[in-house]
This record gives C-alpha cells, sequence and structure tokens, in this order.
C-alpha cells in the first residue's frame, strides 16, 4: 500500500490479497538462492500477472536478494530496480519480463518444456528427481492471464506434453479493471485445465463465509502439485483482491490505482499497524523471513556437490553443458554449413531446411519445429527425433519426451513466448517457424523477445506474394517493414540459397538478440558467384554490392532483397547494355546494414549517386529513407491476389522491365544529365 502511495499509481490490490501465497512459495518451496540469483540449478518463477509486480519484488527484498527497501519505495521512478512491470535483466531474481497478460504463463510453459530438453541432453537415464537438472517451474497468473488467448494455446500445448515439471497458481479473485469479472467471463477455468490434461487442485479462501488465509490448505495444494510429475499442475486459489482494505476490497477500484491516505490508515489498523508510519519492516520480521537465504546456500551446496559428482561421470557431457551454458559456439562449426552448387535453382525455405539439418549434429543445443507447418517451412532436422510424450509419437514423427523436433500445433502466438521462454531458461537455443503472414499472431512475442535480447530464432516461410495460389489472405505485403519497426529484431531475407546460409551463420553468432528468416516458397536461381557477381559472404554486413557498375562509377543503384535480387541483376544488365552504370546492392538485412561504420556504408551506397531504386514484393515504407528524394520503389502498395506466383510478379509490375523503368525516372529526378530519356525520331 505504502509503494502504491509514494508512486502515485500502480496495481495493490493483488499483491495485497496475494501476499501470503507468494511469502508461502518463496520461503518453503522455490528452489533459490538469493546469493546467486542465476544459479543453473534453481527453480524458475514467474509472475504471469507482471501488473502485480510487487508481489515479486516484496519477496525478492525479503528473501534478501539485492533489492533494497528504498528500491521498494522507488516503485515505478526513473532508473529505479521497480519499475511498473518486471524487467528481466534489470532486477536481479526477475527470470521473464512481464505484464502482456498471459505472456508469462506462456513463458512458463517453455521454460518447463526446456528443462526437460536439458535433463535429456545431459542426463537422461537419471532417476525422476534425481538429477541435477531437475527443477520445478512455478508461475502465477491471474483472471487476465486466463482469459487471454495465448494462455489457452500454451496450457493446452503443456498438458499434451505432459510437464509435470510445471506448478501454476492461479488467483481466482474475480475482479479486473472493469471490476467484476461476471460481465466478461463465466467458464469453469479448473474444468478447462482438467480437459487440458492438468492436474488440478482448488483452495477457497473464502469458504465458510468469512475470509481466511488458510495457509496451510495452500500448502498441501503445492506438495501435491510438485509431487506430480507426469501431469502440469494448476492451482485455483480463491482470493479476495485487496483483503483487508475495508472499503475498496473485492473491487475493481483496488486493481489499478493508490487506496488513499484514509483507506491506507483504516487498513493499517485493522492490521494492527501504526497509521502513521510507513514502509515499516520490524528487524526481527526481515532476519526471520531473510533465513531463507541461508536455507537456499544450503540447498545450493548439496546441489553443487551432486553436480559436481556428474561431472566427473560424464566429463565430455559436462564439457559440452560449459559451452552451451556460455552461449558459444563450438570450434569449426561453420565446417558443417552447405554450399550450395550454382545454377541450381533452389527455394530459400528448402536451402534453410538443409542447413538446420547439417547443423544438427554439430550444434546440439539448436532445436526447435513449426506452427504445424513443418513440411512448408522446412523446421524438421533430417532423423531427429519429436519431443513428444512416447504416447503421441506417430508414424511421420516418431519420438519421446527428450527428443528435438518441436510440435506447436496451430498456436503461433504460444509459440512464440514459449521460444522465448526457451531461451531464458537456458542451456538450448530454440527456433520456430510459421509462414511471414502469420508473424503477425505472434508478434507480442517477438516484441518482447527483442525487448529481452533473446537469441530466438524465427524462420518465416511464404515471404511474399510469390507464394501465389493461396491467395492475399496469406500473402505478406506490409510484413516486412511492420517487423523492421521493432526495435532489436534482425529481419533477414536472403536472396539466395547461399546467402541463406551466411544468414543463419551470422543469426547463430549472435547471443543478444531474436532474428528472423524471411524466405521464399518459390525456387530461386543459386547465383554464379565470381566474375562480376560478390560472394554470398558479403550478406554477414546486411547489405553490400553484388555486382558493381562496368566501369566501377555507378550513376544509379539498384537495391534489393530476397526473390527481387534476380530481378535488380536483369535490369542491371539491360541499363548497362544502354549505356548507364548501374550498380545492385542485395540488403538481405537492414538492421546488419545500419550496424556498420558510416564508411562502409557509404562505399556500398555513395551518397553522391541519387539515383536509386529499391527493390521489393511489399510495401516501400522504409525504403524511402534509402533511396532518398530522387529514388524510386517498386513495391506493392496493395494486397495480393491468388494465381501463380510468375502472373502475380507480372501482372503487379514486380518485374526486371519495371525496375529499368523506375531506374531511368530516378535518373532524370536526380538531374542526371542525357541520363533515362529516350531520343527523339525528328521532324
Amino acid at each position: 500500500m505504502d509503494a502504491v502511495e509514494e508512486a502515485g499509481s500502480g496495481h495493490p490490490g493483488t499483491a495485497m490479497s496475494l501476499a501470503p501465497a507468494a511469502y508461502l512459495l518463496f520461503q518453503r518451496f522455490l528452489k533459490q538462492d538469493p546469493t546467486d540469483p542465476n544459479w543453473a540449478g534453481r527453480d524458475r518463477f514467474v509472475l504471469s500477472c507482471g501488473h502485480t509486480s510487487l508481489t515479486l519484488y516484496i519477496q525478492l527484498y525479503l528473501s534478501g536478494y539485492p533489492l533494497s527497501l528504498d528500491d521498494i519505495k522507488s516503485l515505478r521512478k526513473w532508473n529505479s530496480l521497480t519499475p511498473g512491470h518486471p524487467e528481466h535483466g534489470h532486477t536481479a531474481g526477475v527470470e521473464t519480463t512481464t505484464g502482456p497478460l498471459g505472456q508469462g504463463l506462456a513463458n512458463a510453459v517453455g521454460m518447463a518444456m526446456a528443462a526437460r530438453r536439458e535433463r535429456g541432453l545431459f542426463d537422461p537415464d537419471a532417476p525422476q528427481g534425481e538429477s541435477p537438472f531437475d527443477h520445478t517451474v512455478w508461475a502465477i497468473c491471474s483472471d487476465g492471464d486466463i482469459e487471454e488467448g495465448i494462455s489457452h494455446e500454451a496450457s493446452a500445448l503443456a498438458g499434451h506434453q505432459r510437464l509435470g515439471n510445471l506448478v501454476v497458481i492461479y488467483d481466482d479473485n474475480h475482479i479486473s479493471i472493469e471490476d467484476d469479472t461476471s460481465i466478461a467471463m463465466s467458464e469453469d477455468v479448473k474444468a478447462r485445465y482438467a480437459a487440458y490434461g492438468w492436474d488440478v487442485h482448488s483452495v477457497d479462501w473464502t469458504e465458510g463465509g468469512e475470509y481466511k488465509e488458510d495457509v496451510g490448505a495452500l500448502a498441501a495444494a503445492l506438495e501435491a502439485a510438485k509431487a506430480e510429475t507426469g501431469r502440469p499442475s494448476f492451482i485455483a486459489l480463491r482470493t479476495i483482491i485487496g483483503w483487508p482494505a475495508p472499503n475498496k476490497q473485492n473491487t475493481g477500484k483496488i486493481h489499478g490505482s493508490a487506496l488513499g491516505a484514509d483507506e491506507v490508515a483504516a487498513t493499517k489498523k485493522i492490521l494492527g499497524m501504526d497509521p502513521a508510519e510507513s514502509f515499516v519492516v520490524p528487524e526481527e520480521v526481515l532476519a526471520h523471513a531473510r533465513e531463507v537465504s541461508d536455507r537456499g546456500r544450503a540447498e545450493h551446496a548439496r546441489w553443487n556437490k551432486a553436480f559436481d559428482a556428474w561431472r566427473s561421470a560424464n566429463p565430455e557431457r559436462a564439457a559440452e553443458y560449459d559451452r552451451i551454458a556460455a552461449r558459444r559456439l563450438p570450434a569449426g562449426w561453420t565446417d558443417a554449413l552447405p554450399e550450395f552448387e550454382p545454377g541450381k535453382d533452389i527455394a530459400t525455405r528448402a536451402a534453410s531446411g538443409e542447413i538446420l539439418s547439417a547443423l544438427a549434429p554439430v550444434l546440439p543445443e539448436l532445436w526447435g519445429g513449426s506452427a504445424d507447418l513443418a513440411e512448408s517451412n522446412n523446421t524438421t532436422m533430417k532423423g531427429e527425433p519429436s519431443f513428444i510424450p512416447e504416447e503421441f509419437q506417430t508414424k511421420d514423427f516418431p519420438g519421446g519426451p527428450y527428443g528435438r523436433t518441436l510440435h506447436f500445433g496451430v498456436r503461433e502466438h504460444a509459440m512464440g513466448a514459449i521460444l522465448n521462454g526457451i531461451a531464458l531458461h537456458g542451456g538450448t537455443r530454440p527456433y520456430g517457424g510459421t509462414f511471414l503472414i502469420f508473424s503477425d499472431y505472434m508478434r507480442p512475442a517477438v516484441r518482447l523477445a527483442a525487448l529481452m535480447k533473446l537469441p530466438v530464432t524465427y524462420v518465416w516461410t511464404h515471404d511474399s506474394i510469390g507464394l501465389g495460389e493461396d491467395g492475399p489472405t496469406h500473402q505478406p505485403v506490409e510484413q516486412l517493414w511492420s517487423l523492421r519497426a521493432i526495435p532489436g529484431l534482425d529481419v533477414v531475407r536472403p536472396a539466395d540459397a547461399n546467402e541463406t546460409a551466411v544468414a543463419w551463420r551470422t543469426v547463430l553468432e549472435h547471443n543478444d538478440r531474436p532474428a528472423g528468416l524471411a524466405l521464399t516458397r518459390q525456387k530461386l536461381p543459386t547465383l554464379e558467384r565470381g566474375d562480376g557477381i560478390a560472394s554470398a559472404e558479403g550478406a554477414a554486413k546486411g547489405g553490400y554490392v553484388l555486382a558493381d557498375a562496368s566501369n566501377g562509377q555507378p550513376t544509379v543503384l539498384i537495391i534489393a532483397t530476397g526473390s527481387e535480387v534476380q530481378l535488380a541483376l536483369a535490369a542491371r544488365e539491360t541499363l548497362e547494355e544502354e549505356g548507364t552504370p548501374t550498380r545492385v546492392v542485395s540488403m538481405p538485412c537492414v538492421e546488419w546494414f545500419e550496424a556498420q561504420d558510416e564508411s562502409y556504408k557509404q562505399e556500398v551506397l555513395p551518397p553522391r549517386v541519387r539515383a536509386r531504386v529499391s527493390v521489393e514484393a511489399g510495401i516501400a515504407l522504409g525504403w524511402r529513407s534509402f533511396v532518398g528524394d530522387a529514388g524510386e520503389s517498386v513495391g506493392l502498395e496493395h494486397f495480393g491476389a491468388s494465381a501463380d506466383y510468375k502472373t502475380l510478379f507480372d501482372q503487379f509490375g514486380i518485374t526486371a522491365e519495371r525496375v529499368v523503368t523506375a531506374a531511368k525516372a530516378s535518373l532524370i529526378k536526380a538531374g542526371v544529365a542525357d541520363a533515362g530519356r529516350g531520343s527523339t525520331t525528328g521532324n
């Protein structure tokens, strides 16, 4: 209450009613060492309802994490360790950034999956509960989390995956910002989770008509949930939001605003506290709570013994564990990358699939799959088993609980957030695939991956109208620049198979941000490098001179990505034949190019050359900053249509001929003497 009053804003109600549950969890159940928040053997805790950040901050403070009472006083203030919603990497003990509801719950599912995969990599034969890689993922969620569609997707998959290392406490308080949730919610949540295949428990602190914070009953449910290793567990905890505030408890008013001085004073009187005092934490209370830190260090020491014994018995696995935990790539791993034969037509999605299969033996940490589009996305590493309980394996996808190929089902949004959870957990590196158009379904999770700087890779195929007959609902037009607008996300659209190999290599060399590969359905020619066509190595810089002007002094620049690079090359040939020195720049990744030093960027795109054309089968929104006031853009400022891809490119004017015309128009606008104009026929 005091923290929200001090801040002038915040969410006090849930933090008040959840205080006993959070304290019980941190004191009795969470395997943690507050003196080493990143201890590999710790349990993970996710506060999915991030608006009640005080629920977490107060337990971190009481448990002895590096968070002080002054930090609590600085809630929601500039440069504090207690921002309005918990932020991963900002506050020690915060496992993931939460706030957008449902995301944290899906992150927890990903963490539980990652824990199982990690155990399978390093200690698959240990009895249940006896491996140093065994730990529990705990989460607290709210009515809002439960209502969000992403929680349906993620929870269904968690039940299907039999994630017995996941326990979720549902704060069933029946209140949201619009007051009583019955205005918009009436389903039986417990029955829903039972239908998903979860182990469901109920603890009702309102039972009997008088509110009683029955911590013992909750402890019994938590014990039972932890003991259940064959299914994820869901504990519905009926609380009264804001209890015991006399006037605002059980109302929407206490959800997201300060109580006010009078209500705070009245509540403190009920609790036997002095209304005139604020931020009072008696020394004996703090000392008692911080005994959990001693217990955590003792638990950590026991774990160290088990971990050391495992290391001694498994030196090769231990060496691999150390490498992967440090996110270090193995020596010589790039030797596994395939080189594609020039002249052979291959879709970049197919090239990506071959690259993944080639990397499988040398990068065991790399794993992933698709949102029910494996055959289209080419995301299945050849011969690798599926990550699935054995009873659900199929003829086409055999596997087991420690497999490598992920199957998300038609759940793009959950896939994105689960990938985040896998990356946050550590120990492995995930990728996930769908069509580029459906990146819209997963965008909130992609944004959070960028915000948290997570090394997640998205395999987004069917990257333009080039997918053809499926029509405008499936043809991305605005998606590329919409995704490029996300700070910290690398969007990579390679021009051919060998650029795709360089793209994968470069993505995997980055540990501090997510990347999306935009790949074609249609086959593209594999460029013959050399003899005027530069090496695909240039793709690592985001943009490079693919084919320079014949005299080395271009009067027009053509900047292209993906499948349109071949059109740019054809246009260059025509322009050169007509006497116009033309440079083609392949720019698979704007973000990588912008990260280069200014001299390199000016070398590729000389400022003196004002005649420029961008070529990309989508909206030209961001290309205008590259082509300038004299530039032209060949793109698509409208939705697509259903037809074969060759017809679509021709009908919509994304052709080499159109690029030539655009180049001539740009030359005229740039004021290049005698350039771009035809000749008269005389009198």
